[in-house]
């Protein structure tokens, strides 16, 4: 038999494979930044075991890589760099998971593992477009099916094999959270990180002009701090820590009154915003304090929703308004684009 051709098709099942991988590790990574329940956990788990079978696939990789290279082609350099954001990426999510690197500056690994896949994401469109693979019906055979089932299972046992070392040595990525986040300063506030989603930076409120406006009326900083709704609960930042404090405030029921509708919109003086169902009223809470001390500009001040069980881009900083409205609660992207 020719060596060529069985090169060749062995070539485009794995790049096939890998374009599958990378899909299902984008999307799972995606979907467990969604949740900060139980729920994140699974996603992260099918994330892991996508890395791994996409290690196990590198060596086939980079021989088709080598082949590739050694052909007078253009766009070879735009096929490298999505490459070199690949396994910046695998890599930064090695070291977060297994706690060896977890600050590297004011960034986290997991910004660097988030950032490089987001920047992979044009390359890797364009590099499926320029390499085109044809899909064959053997692709699909029983054996190749079955190749794919043993590879992941494979993968399956390294992602518990690494977990059970991490744990075994006492590594810190032992102590991550079901999210992946490790704590921060909890019941500290001064030790609670300062984080923003995406380019939302930290604005100048003064607090003499600043009102809210929620339930029909402006609310002064002091009416607002006078009030002395608790919640305990634990903000779980993307970027890879989570800090649980006591928070004090105002329940948003008792801010938006009487008012009727089907959504609440939380507004920040930034122009962010995100939108809850109505009936979710009673337990979110607008925050003037943590750990019985008033917020700081980084951490929102003059005041910022608290949300249990969300994810800290649910947690609006610098709250300006709080509307109530009949836009469905969904009406809006899964992750905020400001």
């Amino acid at each position: 038999m020719n060596a060529r051709p069985v090169a060749i098709a062995r070539g485009a099942r794995t790049n096939v494979a890998l374009l599958v991988l990378l899909s299902a590790a984008f999307s799972t990574g995606w979907l467990a930044f969604a949740f900060a329940t139980a729920p994140a956990r699974w996603s992260l788990v099918l994330h892991a075991v996508g890395g791994f079978a996409i290690i196990a696939l590198l060596p086939w990789k980079s021989m088709i890589a080598r082949r590739g290279l050694g052909r007078p082609r253009g766009g070879r350099w735009a096929s490298v760099l999505l490459g070199v954001l690949v396994l910046i990426s695998l890599m930064a999510g090695l070291m977060h998971s297994t706690g060896l690197l977890i600050y590297w500056g004011p960034l986290t690994a997991i910004d660097f593992h988030v950032g490089a896949a987001i920047a992979a994401v044009p390359f890797a469109i364009w590099h499926v477009a320029a390499r085109r693979v044809r899909g064959r019906p053997v692709d699909l055979a029983r054996r190749s099916v079955l190749i794919a089932g043993v590879a992941i299972a494979g993968a399956a046992v390294a992602y518990a094999g690494s977990e059970l070392v991490v744990r075994a040595t006492g590594m810190p990525g032992a102590a991550r959270r079901f999210t992946g986040s490790y704590e921060a300063g909890s019941f500290q506030p001064s030790a609670m990180p300062v984080s923003s989603w995406m380019f939302d930076a930290i604005p100048q409120v003064d607090r003499g002009e600043w009102l809210l406006q929620a339930g029909g009326r402006a609310w002064s900083y002091d009416e607002l701090f006078a009030c002395d709704d608790r919640v305990t609960a634990t903000l779980d930042c993307t970027g890879g820590f989570y800090s649980t404090q006591e928070w004090a405030g105002a329940r948003l029921d008792h801010l938006i009154g009487d008012a009727q509708g089907a959504t609440i919109r939380v507004v920040s003086v930034t122009g962010y915003d995100r939108r809850f169902p109505a009936d979710r009223a009673a337990s979110l809470l607008l925050a003037t304090r943590f750990g019985g001390r008033a917020l700081d500009q980084g951490h929102g001040f003059p005041a910022r929703l608290v949300v249990p069980d969300g994810r800290g881009f649910w947690w609006v900083k610098w709250v300006s308004a709080i509307e109530v409205d009949d836009v469905p609660h969904w009406f809006q992207p899964p992750f905020p684009v400001q």
